[in-house]
């Protein structure tokens, strides 16, 4: 074997160890990234959830569009993890959480599930579901804070993860005061799991998110206006 037989079958022979090595690494990586998604999301591989949905106002069981767009949204995340879906309306979601990971979508005006979670795990947010007047309708307060909506313009919505019953799945709450800040915390969550993940571990939190512009900019536009779990997570001293 000649010098420069020699040279091209070590360099052939280092291209391939390189090249599986890399992929070595490439995988490890993934995975590892895949088993952190899993674990944030309490989804591992061919696990089930459930994707509560709300109604349209004054429609009869229709879905809005917006939160429709939040459910394709959600399910991407669903699908990546390995993991399925069942689909559920809020007012037959009959059952405990903790068992399974779920992901409720919709404002208590329109979706009972959600009115039972903020009762239940958020007792510090209140939500004004009463139709007048018009400039306080789905008006948020948290703790001695209060949040008005401007349509189209400044639009609140939460978005939270928390835990609870024995099973410790999280509860994953997109509760906004129109269905196109639904999508939009969807969204928010889809972009930023990875920053929540290595920020909060397993640990519960909600956030506010602010909705810029929405009649311009659709749902892309969130800014993120503070981290309310502790005021949230706190029951609203009752007046004497």
């Amino acid at each position: 074997m000649t010098d420069d037989i020699r040279n091209i079958v070590l360099g052939v022979v280092a291209a391939g160890v390189s090249a599986s090595l890399g992929w070595l690494a490439r995988t490890y990586l993934w995975r590892r990234r895949l088993r952190r998604k899993q674990a944030f999301f309490g989804l591992p591989g061919n696990s089930e959830c459930l994707l509560v949905v709300n109604r349209e106002a004054g429609g009869d069981g229709a879905v809005h569009r917006h939160d429709v767009f939040a459910l394709l949204e959600l399910s991407a995340l669903i699908k990546d993890c390995g993991a399925h879906a069942e689909i559920v309306q809020h007012d037959t979601a009959r059952q405990g959480f903790g068992e399974r990971t779920e992901f409720c979508v919709g404002g208590p005006a329109s979706n009972r599930r959600m009115a039972a979670h903020l009762s239940s795990l958020l007792p510090g947010v209140k939500v004004n579901t009463e139709p007048e007047p018009k400039a306080e309708r789905g008006a948020f307060r948290i703790g001695p804070e209060r949040y008005l909506a401007e349509p189209g313009v400044a639009e609140y919505v939460l978005l939270a993860r928390l835990t609870a019953g024995e099973g410790e799945r999280p509860v994953f709450l997109f509760c906004g005061q129109r269905a196109i800040t639904n999508q939009a915390a969807s969204r928010y969550l889809a972009r930023h799991h990875e920053k929540l993940a290595r920020k909060y571990g397993g640990n519960a939190f909600c956030l506010l998110l602010k909705v810029v512009n929405s009649q311009a900019y659709g749902p892309d536009v969130v800014e993120l206006v503070a981290d309310v779990t502790r005021a949230a997570q706190q029951p609203v001293p009752v007046a004497d």
